[in-house]
């Protein structure tokens, strides 16, 4: 058994100095951006390993036995959801019903100012829900350049409207990691997410309307603007605080898409407004859509899967009845062999494999081949493309969450969380920054919440202040680093021709991050001290009838699924044969 040790330099300061030494080497070598990622948090993994041997005294074989427990971590459930979450947006892309979702939305409206809220706002929010890693800003722009939008403002507006959606991007991987990371639920820590982007997401339209056209655009759609922006809040609101973190964006994403569309059914602007570049006499009438009913339910239909099967896999009910298969391990010699000042750790590795959000995923991409028709040597296909494309991100993902534990068992994360109590009284407004440089430095809100969210709990916890607050401002501040960070950067130069000019995009962006990070760090710290009843105290009871762990209520939404998921089948049936 070894003892943790938090202060080896018997000075706070320096010994957080040290601590830091891995985060600030991972940081100059993504600015470098002449090293992969992957290769990156490989080299940070093994310096935080030398710092936690040398250091801070962690006996080496522990500390490689936490580099592999977070790495296995970080693969299952986290890297489990990523991979999945992909794999079902290909299948929708190689059976073609992907671009029948993106002409669905093209052929809306021709005004530059509704286009960019459609596609960049709102379609974006729905690919960063399920898929995320640099999918909504790649093809969201190439969308907007492909109607005529000017490369730069494409890859600018794409960055800025990718924020909000952020948080739970992934089918809600950031908040998961948080939440295995702190032993926070990650229902609560979503809910207290909820109390703070939903403004953030209602202000985000009119910010990207005064981008494109200024204050005069944006009063000529003005109720335009407020319909998007308050269906997508309300329903970010009420998704994040009930059913957790994995639908928020996919659920939100698609009522403001349908508010949006509906509502220019019977509304348009008295002008289209166009670019001051584009020919005053160009037609820009939109292209209507020539796919029917069915080709729309089609092409949609592996999101809706995704909605159905997702929505029930985070019920407490149902997850009291899957979690019955989970396997406990205790991790070798890792298990209780680390003394920390309040107790000795447990350490066991849970393999939810059914529980876990990754299966409800690839549940639904096996039921979406099955209806779409698909062979099963084109599915294998798709797995293997998958899987061979995640397959660095993945290696990303468990050394970024290896160090993590690495730094939390260490007692590293202990020495920066304690160093950063000088902050004091002002901690909470400090705490968004923290998520907002994670990452920069990463490009992705789970990794930071990786690095940081147990720094956040412990430092909270040290000042009194509810950790929950905290934990969630990590996620909430690191939305606003999206837009600049380098691999978010590099993904819009690519998609939108513009490699080489990342330093004209960074500028385009920069001040706009800046701004919004000062908003959420004042939410934060408003909340701390004077809007203390915005911040959850406990979970949320569940439903206390219940038939084998299953409330009524719940029992009825598995059977209105199961419903849905029979109409669809029949309907993909008819479709097909005729």
């Amino acid at each position: 058994m070894w003892l943790q040790v938090t202060n080896p330099l018997n000075n706070v300061p320096l010994s957080a100095l040290v601590a830091g030494i891995p985060i600030i080497f991972l940081f100059l070598l993504l600015l470098s951006r002449k090293i992969s990622g992957y290769i990156a948090t490989l080299l940070t993994l093994f310096i935080a390993l030398i710092v936690a041997a040398t250091i801070y005294t962690m006996p080496l074989d522990l500390a490689l036995m936490a580099a592999l427990y977070g790495m296995l971590n970080g693969l299952f459930p986290i890297g489990w959801i990523v991979l999945n979450a992909v794999f079902l947006y290909n299948i929708s892309v190689k059976s073609g019903g992907f671009a029948i979702v993106r002409d669905s939305i093209e052929s809306v409206t021709p005004d530059r100012r509704l286009q960019a809220l459609l596609i960049a706002f709102c379609f974006g929010a729905f690919l960063e829900g399920s898929a995320g890693f640099g999918a909504p800003v790649a093809i969201t722009a190439g969308i907007l350049v492909g109607l005529g939008f000017a490369p730069l403002y494409a890859a600018g507006i794409c960055l800025i409207a990718n924020t909000a959606p952020v948080a739970f991007g992934g089918v809600g991987i950031a908040v998961i990691t948080a939440g295995h990371l702190t032993d926070i639920d990650p229902n609560v820590i979503s809910k207290m997410i909820a109390h703070q982007l939903p403004l953030v997401a209602f202000l985000m339209p009119l910010w990207l309307v005064l981008i494109i056209s200024g204050w005069k655009g944006a009063r000529a759609i003005w109720p335009a603007i407020l319909v998007t922006g308050a269906s997508y809040a309300l329903t970010m609101y009420l998704t994040a605080s009930f059913l957790g973190p994995t639908l928020p964006d996919v659920l939100s994403a698609i009522v403001s898409i349908v508010c949006l569309i509906s509502f220019l059914k019977v509304w348009q602007p008295k002008e289209i407004w166009r670019f001051p570049s584009e020919r005053a006499n160009t037609l820009m009438h939109p292209v209507r859509s020539k796919h029917g009913l069915g080709d729309l339910i089609r092409a949609w239909t592996p999101f809706l899967l995704l909605i159905i099967l997702i929505g029930n896999w985070g019920n407490g009910g149902i997850q009291q009845i899957l979690s019955k298969v989970t396997l406990h391990i205790p991790f070798g010699i890792l298990d209780q062999a680390i003394i920390t000042s309040s107790k000795k750790l447990d350490i066991n590795y849970s393999f939810a494999w059914l529980g876990a959000a990754g299966t409800a995923i690839l549940i639904s991409a096996i039921l979406t081949a099955i209806f779409l028709r698909l062979s099963w040597y084109t599915f294998a296909q798709i797995a293997g493309h998958t899987l061979k494309e995640l397959l660095k991100p993945l290696i990303t993902i468990g050394s970024i969450v290896g160090f993590a534990y690495v730094a939390n068992y260490s007692g590293m994360s202990t020495a920066i969380g304690n160093a950063l109590t000088i902050t004091g009284h002002f901690f909470p407004f400090i705490s968004p920054l923290l998520g907002w440089l994670g990452v920069f430095i990463t490009g992705s809100d789970t990794s930071s919440n990786a690095l940081f969210s147990n720094i956040q709990s412990q430092t909270a916890n040290t000042l009194g202040i509810n950790p929950v607050l905290t934990v969630a401002s990590n996620s909430s501040g690191g939305v606003a680093a999206k837009m600049i960070s380098a691999q978010s950067i590099a993904v819009a130069t690519a998609a939108t021709g513009l490699t080489g000019k990342e330093g004209k995009l960074f500028r385009f962006t920069i001040l706009h991050s800046l701004g919004l990070i000062f908003i959420i760090c004042t939410i934060s710290y408003i909340q701390a001290y004077y809007a203390q009843w915005m911040i959850p105290s406990e979970v949320v009871k569940k439903s206390t009838t219940t038939v084998s762990g299953l409330g009524y209520g719940e029992m009825s939404l598995v059977a209105l699924s199961l419903i849905a998921i029979l109409v669809l089948s029949i309907f993909a049936f008819l479709h097909n044969k005729k």
